[in-house]
């Protein structure tokens, strides 16, 4: 296909002008590139053919193909890279296969940036064309940086798959997906987002990945579908921060399913590979920082921060005790970045710096900034009853309130479970939906928009090789607290009238001596007291609005919803 400067400034034009609302990061400045337009074989100063069996003696996930690098599986023909798996007997290692294909390594590895590749795909039963990266210190003999990098085994490399095709039975044919594969989640990896394409036998698409250090974000012709950032980045999530290479190849069978009685040969058909950075020097720092906090709860503090900076783009980094928190924002645009899993009733502070992706950081850099935690407001428990399935030990639950949201969090603690995922259940109206990972057999996702006072409902699918077990329904108000105790309304008799009150609250309570807690619908307290088992609470100066009265005596916790008029 003919290609020339001009149209590839245009693609940069193009980058920079519609994708920023797209991206956390734009990258514009190519640096690496096959263009293919030298007709014959591929060009060797690009291209590795990676060939070497695996231990065993098979590719990985059942595969039946040979890797070759012979001309007839991978060549350039008018302005196109052809990748052609075929079927033929070929004897390779001293193992004779009934499929032949290709694998190109990229000899160029980079850290950080974004990959341009324009294809079109074969879509027969049993192919399984991908695009995707490796860690450059992945240990895998034959690869082309192994012997000189390789200290790393899968998937502690990290494995970045832009576009896999053919291995989603129950999906369009149409379906593309891109998945990152990291110990805390590989193989069956819950780290994946897929959309559907048009007419992919026939039409070429841009497929793209956007690499910054804060996020993963996949692109279908300039538009992203799935972004991956964890909310900790860390070896286990995170082995992102080291040089990837790209890999093109077609593999057949295995989990692709079987192979067509029919197939002969089919060809990935590719266009261009482009990989962008940012290579310009930027000796300007951000001007302008900010910082200030905002939201406060019994587990989390929101910082509200702000600079602007010539490229465009922020990091900021919040230090607080031993950990930190790295994130980006938008030049002029205000970053709320909420700071979890603190301890309540607690005092923090926070020291926060603004640098931009070069390094310069902010003149006032950094912001020293203090917040206390207020009380927790959550309630939790465990059980082993399941609804489906069966726990040989149990689980963990808690639920917690956080404004209007309310966070869910489920702990598996059987431990003879192998590739592990969840399900969060709504009851009714049902309603299914991934959790994420959180570490270990831990699984989280929040909900939002609730009302204090009302009662939802939800269980947990665990899914693993092999089966399932699902969780109970369990109950919850919003808003309530029983984090310290067990809740048995039914056994207290307690009051607190009149509700809605006014002015003056009646307490009758069950002991002569009661500790009392006050909390607003956002969990912030209000008034701690020790009081006697008959006392009036003056309410007379509180704002309109939800506030929660947890009571803790000799009979355990009550959890009283008050209504101030």
């Amino acid at each position: 296909m003919q290609k020339n400067t001009a149209f590839r400034i245009l693609v940069s034009f193009f980058l920079t002008q519609c994708c920023l609302a797209q991206v956390d990061v734009v990258y514009s400045d190519l640096v690496w590139s096959d263009e293919f337009s030298v007709n014959g074989p591929v060009n060797a100063t690009n291209w590795f053919h990676q060939t070497q069996l695996p231990v065993g003696g098979s590719w990985f996930n059942g595969e039946v193909q040979h890797y070759t690098d012979s001309q007839t599986n991978s060549f350039v023909d008018a302005g196109l890279l052809n990748i052609v798996a075929k079927k033929e007997i070929y004897t390779d290692q001293g193992i004779t296969k009934a499929y032949t294909s290709a694998r190109l390594n990229s000899k160029f590895a980079f850290k950080y940036g974004r990959v341009d590749i324009r294809a079109k795909l074969p879509l027969e039963s049993g192919t399984w064309p991908a695009i995707w990266m490796l860690g450059k210190n992945v240990n895998e003999p034959g690869a082309y940086f192994s012997a000189a990098y390789g200290t790393t085994n899968w998937p502690a490399c990290g494995e970045t798959d832009i576009m896999e095709h053919g291995i989603f039975p129950s999906q369009s044919i149409n379906y593309i997906q891109s998945t990152l594969h990291t110990p805390s989640s590989y193989g069956n990896s819950v780290n994946s987002g897929g959309t559907i394409a048009s007419d992919l036998a026939n039409n070429y698409h841009v497929y793209s990945m956007n690499w910054s250090p804060f996020q993963i974000s996949f692109l279908l012709d300039n538009v992203v579908y799935y972004t991956y950032n964890p909310a900790v980045k860390n070896d286990s999530t995170w082995p992102f921060d080291k040089e990837q290479y790209l890999l093109l190849n077609i593999a057949m069978g295995g989990i692709a399913g079987n192979i067509s009685p029919t197939f002969t040969q089919n060809a990935m058909l590719i266009d261009y590979v482009r990989v962008y950075q940012n290579t310009t020097v930027d000796t300007q720092a951000p001007a302008n920082f900010t910082a200030a906090v905002g939201a406060v709860t019994g587990s989390s503090v929101q910082l509200l921060l702000n600079a602007t900076d010539n490229s465009g783009m922020l990091e900021y980094n919040v230090a607080y005790g031993a950990l930190n928190n790295t994130s980006s924002g938008m030049s002029g645009v205000q970053k709320s970045v909420v700071i979890s899993g603190l301890s309540p009733n607690t005092n923090y502070t926070f020291t926060v710096s603004a640098n931009d992706l070069a390094g310069n950081t902010a003149a006032n850099s950094p912001i020293v900034l203090n917040a206390t935690t207020g009380e927790l407001v959550q309630c939790g428990g465990n059980s082993s009853e399941a609804q489906q399935g069966s726990f040989s030990t149990g689980y963990n639950y808690t639920f917690q309130t956080i404004g209007t949201d309310v966070k869910i969090t489920f702990e598996l603690l059987d431990t003879d479970k192998v590739g592990l995922v969840a399900y969060l259940w709504k009851q009714s109206p049902f309603i299914e939906s991934q959790m994420t990972n959180v570490s270990g057999n831990t699984f989280t996702k929040t909900i939002s928009g609730q009302t204090a006072g009302s009662t939802i409902n939800y269980a947990v699918k665990f899914a693993y090789a092999g089966g399932l077990s699902v969780t109970k329904y369990i109950s919850y108000v919003v808003g309530s607290n029983c984090a310290l105790g067990t809740t048995t309304p039914s056994e207290l008799k307690q009051f607190s009238f009149p509700n809605p009150v006014e002015d003056v609250l009646h307490l009758q309570l069950s002991d002569h001596q009661n500790k009392i807690f006050l909390t607003d619908i956002l969990g912030r307290m209000q008034l701690k007291s020790v009081v006697t088992s008959s006392h009036n609470l003056d309410m007379s100066s509180y704002k309109s609005g939800i506030y929660f009265l947890r009571v803790e005596n000799s009979h355990g916790i009550q959890n009283l919803k008050i209504i101030k008029k």
